[in-house]
């Protein structure tokens, strides 16, 4: 039995054609929605006679594309390939794109055999997102927002989802913790950043690399960028590969002035704790779509991630304490909750 659709969500399909109309000056023949954006966007893909293309939806009390189009006009000034814009209304919350097809980075890995060549070359690509000027649209990336993020990890993956009992000396060490990790962090060369470049967010279109959903793009640590494509949430690469690779953007990064001189010693010590604040971030926001959002597919996720976690806190002494109790008690606890689903 299919249920009819709320009041709000027929009249937001009502401005979604009208949008449409207004651009083809007819009404299109097909619209699909699209799955899998962990976000408030909606995707649909959109055929009228020999034209495909994306339509992004963001309904405006959910939040607002004008980012979106002004950083899309940023990136192409540097030379970043993105998606193409054919249209817009950022009062309504609409933007049609060029349709890049189906093929991102992580469909291309697996058994591929050229998998650190693709790497290679997207790491030759992050001194040209680096170098991008500053944006009105970019959010600042502060102590205190940095500090927020790690906060998703204890309240939403420990606390509303575990159920985790946050005694006062694990939050003693976690403030700790959380200390370091900001300075670590402010303590690099301040850059653009994309923000989730990663194996979902990197499509494979004409025999090229586009990024895609940088619209969250922001100022902050140099290393981030390579953090999020090397130790991916969605992908782990063997370590030959990650270590082959890790020395791979130290050196084009070097060469592109972004490091200040940094020793390669200190770069991996500023990878691994930005890589560290990036995975708890995450791991919390993958419990969150499940409990807020309610999108379970990315609680296969956390686990992977975690692992992320425990092999650079393991690495640290004062972390130490983290290392144990993600291996001896979240991961466990974790696990639990993943069996209890099938």
């Amino acid at each position: 039995m299919t249920q009819n659709p709320s009041p709000k969500a027929a009249l937001r399909a009502q401005a979604r054609a009208a949008f449409l109309h207004k651009y083809y000056n007819a009404v299109p023949e097909q619209v699909t929605a699209l799955d899998g954006d962990a976000s408030f966007r909606r995707y649909f893909r959109v055929i009228h006679k020999d034209s495909r293309l994306i339509l992004l939806d963001v309904a405006p009390e959910m939040g607002d594309v004008q980012a979106f189009v002004e950083l899309n006009a940023l990136f192409n000034k540097g030379a970043v390939r993105v998606p193409q814009i054919m249209a817009a209304d950022c009062a309504l919350g609409f933007v049609l794109l060029e349709d890049l097809g189906t093929v991102h980075l992580a469909d291309r890995l697996g058994a591929q055999q050229d998998v650190p060549g693709y790497y290679e070359t997207l790491i030759e690509m992050l001194p040209d997102i680096a170098r991008l000027p500053l944006s009105p649209h970019m959010k600042p990336y502060d102590a205190a927002f940095i500090d927020m993020e790690l906060d998703i990890f204890s309240e939403w993956l420990l606390t509303r989802w575990l159920g985790y009992e946050i005694s006062e000396s694990w939050q003693r060490q976690w403030r700790a913790l959380k200390e370091t990790l900001i300075l670590a962090m402010q303590g690099q060369t301040q850059v653009t950043m994309h923000r989730d470049f990663h194996s979902r967010n990197i499509m494979w279109h004409q025999q090229q690399w586009v990024v895609i959903d940088y619209q969250d793009a922001v100022r902050g640590p140099v290393c981030y960028d390579v953090v999020s494509l090397l130790k991916d949430c969605y992908h782990t690469l063997p370590q030959d590969q990650f270590e082959h690779l890790q020395r791979y953007s130290f050196e084009v990064l070097s060469k592109a002035g972004l490091l200040a001189d940094r020793s390669y010693a200190d770069y991996q010590q500023q990878l691994a704790l930005t890589g560290l604040q990036r995975h708890l971030k995450a791991a919390g926001i993958f419990a969150r779509l499940y409990l807020r959002d309610g999108k379970p597919g990315y609680l296969q996720n956390i686990l992977p991630t975690l692992q992320y976690v425990y092999d650079a806190a393991k690495c640290v002494d004062t972390f130490q304490w983290l290392a144990t109790c993600v291996q001896s008690e979240i991961i466990p606890l974790v696990k639990a909750k993943l069996e209890q689903r099938k």
